[in-house]
């Protein structure tokens, strides 16, 4: 079986651990031993699996949800817990190389592996037409109640994922279902207005539509005729019908409403019961909720961030974790009652970088762990922006700065995911910038930088970005982490407020939490916009800010950096750094015109081995602003996706473009589908939604 170096992420769907812990070996980490301490729990002997390609679990309503099942050998004799995974991106054919490798992480060692496709997509019945929706946590609980009570099921359900999958494991958490006993989320959001791929700070991403273009060809793919049989063509009918224009809903709700309240956990902690294992990256923007939730939890927890993006933290590229050896340690000890010793350990385990991803590939640091969190072992550090562009630890008198925000600014940084990336000089010179002296020692950080800003604004609407840099030696200057806030959302994402000109205001921006060495030598570096383009779209007319520096400062959770602390560099496959997903930029030209784009001829892959399928992807972005002009900017994409085996051939092709002017958005969002050459489906909403102090 050949397996993917990397997991599938949003990204690909929408494009076609106050002390280390002593007895923690680094290069056990990395290689095919146990991550504890010598003679501490260890992985049991690998056995056969059996494995069931097709299932059926029913639901209560007579909808079918197909499920692919991994079954350690003998589990019908000795009964064994089943870890499930509840996704929408079609086990049989897309997902179908990463769900085997999870298995092989599980199912030797005598845990069996469920992954079920969603209501509505892959060969499940029914039909999908909104993320979390209240059926698939619904029917989530009816999933574990079956696999609880299958007679190789011992009982014991865990859920895990990443992304869709670790958010849905979270809230199915929340409905409390009897047989789920723990959950490992990984690369998950706590909050789905202000943390996921839709609104950032208040302010409205371009996330929202990359990843709605490319659900809505998740939401509108044909189900396969191997395991559905005739009545495929029926079903994919009344998904095309049933597909809705979910780029006008999300961009409906520009507020932390009802709609975005619904299943958030962040709302309510309290609802979760069961052991959390949390795990994200460093490079994923949805690392954010990891701290967020061991502060907030009650119950018994873990969490551990990598220097990774989107991924599983057994498939990152250029570096993975020996991770079966985790995983099945904690379904051991949560699913079959072994004590393994995992609950022992520090509550928090992350990997502190001596450089960035984009500077360094090798990316030298070392893993260190936390007993609590909030860690008792970080310090605040308060850096002051003041006069002249100085970031100093002393307050200079108050003066007033400001800033025109006719400039473009965030090209440096033009993507959500991955959350840091890119050097940022470019940027700086378009920015305010306050640096600090050269260091005179390495600084470590572990953790979420704070700014708090003395700001006003001459418009009701107006954003506040702050960055921060790395500025080494030889000038380049590199991003370490960044905030983004709508103004309007300065005392509340539910309840947003204008701004009144003229008027100064107390702004806090918390950056996404972040580890970093800054080196000896490197100055750290303030840079604050106005915005970040393509990142968000614009405010809906040029601001001006006015700064009030020495007042103004930066908090950061400073970690000491012991002596005893040996540090190691991570084994890698040599490999290039990150790029900035391969967008070619032109202008500015004579008239102040920027465009980013990227062009994807659709592409089929070689047959999978096993069913012969063969898929199509393919694609195009688009990203267009005029200097100066608010209302300029215009996003556009198009997705192509094709299932084709034999007589089956099916394709998809999603799209949008979205502009504005200073009172409303203008968005365009279309489906087509098309069996062979022939076209059978062709839907085109074009819609006005006016812009509430967004």
């Amino acid at each position: 079986m050949r397996h993917r170096t990397r997991s599938l992420s949003r990204r690909d769907i929408l494009r076609g651990a106050v002390a280390t812990v002593p007895t923690l070996a680094a290069a056990s980490l990395f290689g095919p031993e146990a991550w504890a301490s010598e003679g501490s729990w260890s992985l049991p002997p690998k056995n056969a699996v059996k494995v069931i390609e097709n299932t059926w679990i029913p639901m209560k309503d007579g909808t079918r949800l197909a499920c692919r099942l991994w079954l350690p050998e003998g589990a019908e004799n000795a009964p064994v817990p089943v870890v499930l995974e509840y996704l929408p991106y079609r086990l049989r054919d897309r997902l179908r190389e990463r769900d085997e490798a999870t298995a092989q992480n599980l199912a030797p060692y005598g845990v069996a592996f469920a992954r079920v496709d969603i209501r509505g997509s892959g060969n499940s019945e029914g039909i999908l037409v909104d993320e979390y929706d209240t059926p698939e946590l619904q029917d989530g609980v009816e999933v574990i109640a079956w696999l609880a009570k299958q007679p190789w099921s011992n009982g014991s359900v865990g859920m895990r994922g990443i992304s869709w999958g670790g958010i849905n494991s979270l809230q199915t958490a929340a409905q409390a279902p009897p047989a789920l006993k723990a959950i490992m989320p990984m690369g998950f959001v706590n909050n789905r207005f202000d943390d996921d791929a839709h609104y950032v700070g208040g302010c409205l991403e371009y996330e929202n539509y990359r990843w709605g273009c490319g659900f809505k060809a998740v939401m509108a793919a044909p189900p396969d005729p191997a395991i559905v049989g005739p009545a495929w063509e029926s079903l994919w009918q009344q998904r095309l019908d049933a597909t809705p224009a979910i780029l006008e809903t999300w961009t409906s709700h520009q507020r932390f409403d009802a709609y975005w309240q619904r299943n958030t956990i962040a709302l309510d902690y309290s609802r979760i019961q069961c052991p959390v294992y949390a795990v994200s990256g460093w490079l994923d923007p949805y690392s954010k909720a990891v701290g967020t939730l061991l502060a907030n939890l009650k119950v018994p927890r873990k969490g551990l961030i990598g220097p990774w993006g989107h991924l599983f933290p057994n498939l990152p590229t250029p570096l993975a974790l020996a991770w079966a050896q985790e995983e099945v340690r904690w379904w051991h000890h949560w699913l079959k009652g072994v004590d393994t010793g995992i609950m022992d350990e520090p509550i928090y385990r992350a990997y502190i970088p001596y450089r960035t991803q984009s500077e360094d590939p090798e990316l030298p640091g070392r893993w260190v762990a936390e007993r609590t969190w909030p860690p008792a072992s970080t310090q605040p550090q308060t850096l002051h922006l003041n006069a002249g562009g100085q970031l100093s630890a002393t307050a200079a008198p108050r003066q007033t700065v400001r800033y025109v925000a006719n400039k473009v600014v965030g090209i440096a940084k033009s993507h959500w995911m991955p959350a840091k990336i890119g050097e940022q000089s470019a940027d700086d010179q378009e920015s305010l910038v306050f640096d600090s002296a050269p260091l005179d020692t390495d600084l470590e950080i572990l953790g979420a930088p704070v700014a708090r800003i003395r700001v006003g604004a001459d418009v009701p609407v107006s954003h506040l970005a702050v960055r921060l840099n790395e500025v080494l030696p030889t000038g380049e200057s590199w991003l370490v982490t960044y905030g983004i806030l709508n103004l309007a959302h300065r005392h509340s994402l539910e309840h947003p407020a204008a701004l009144k000109p003229g008027q100064i205001y107390d702004i806090e921006v918390t950056l996404y939490p972040t580890a970093h060495r800054f080196k000896k030598g490197s100055r750290i570096r303030a840079a604050i916009s106005e915005s970040l383009w393509p990142l968000v779209w614009p405010s809906p007319r040029i601001a001006t800010l006015e700064l009030e520096l020495g007042p103004s400062h930066l908090i950061f959770p400073v970690r000491p950096i012991p002596a005893e602390e040996a540090a190691f560099t991570i084994p890698v496959i040599h490999a290039p750094p990150p790029q900035q997903n391969g967008l070619n930029q032109t202008g500015p030209d004579a008239h102040g015109r920027i465009t980013l784009g990227a062009e994807r001829p659709a592409r089929s892959s070689p047959p999978i081995p096993e069913t012969g399928t063969v898929l199509t992807n393919g694609g195009s972005e688009y990203y267009e602003i005029v200097q100066g002009r608010a209302n300029s900017s215009l996003w556009r994409q198009q997705n192509i996706v094709g299932f084709r085996r034999g007589e089956w051939d099916c394709t998809v092709t999603s799209g949008f473009e979205l502009t504005s002017t200073a009172e409303e958005f203008h968005l365009k969002e279309y489906l087509r589908a098309r069996k062979g050459e022939t076209q059978i489906f062709e839907r085109e909403k074009i819609s006005k939604i006016p812009r509430n102090l967004i």
